[in-house]
């Protein structure tokens, strides 16, 4: 009998794609259905500590000065990218081309003058402190009226 792989991953409640898209990795027969539902999707790794939201993404191939585009409005930051095809390949070719965007929302808190990005091997890193006092929601109680 075969082996399962598990994969024990936190909930992420901002995006379907990203574990849409991952389900397809288990499935060889499947992976043909994965370009039109999240081939163009830029994949991240994030994590909140130390007075820090950190995003890495997987942006292999391309000139940041050139291809990326960072922005952030109302607490969503957004990575663009664009990887142009090289005519001199003539075989076969599973790399992706073509434009690639990814959105998340921030962490309540994020301070959005200061955010700082850098590329290393092709790994985008961008870097937003959290202000403590605010990252912690606080519950608020809406009184009702009655109608007259």
């Amino acid at each position: 009998m075969g082996k399962l792989a598990v994969q024990n991953r936190p909930a992420r409640p901002l995006s379907l794609w990203p574990d849409l898209s991952e389900f397809f990795e288990g499935f060889p027969s499947l992976a043909a259905l994965r370009t039109p539902l999240g081939a163009n999707l830029i994949r991240i790794e994030d994590s909140l500590k130390d007075g820090k939201y950190e995003l890495r993404a997987e942006l292999p191939g391309v000139d940041p000065a050139k291809d990326v585009d960072i922005t952030v409005r109302d607490g969503i930051l957004t990575i663009k990218a664009e990887r142009s095809e090289r005519k001199e390949h003539n075989g076969r070719s599973e790399f992706s081309y073509g434009s690639f965007a990814r959105s998340v929302a921030l962490p309540a808190g994020a301070d959005e003058d200061n955010i700082k990005a850098s590329y290393d091997s092709g790994i985008l890193t961008v870097t937003v402190p959290v202000v403590e006092e605010q990252a912690q929601a606080s519950e608020k109680r809406v009184p009702i009226e009655a109608a007259k």
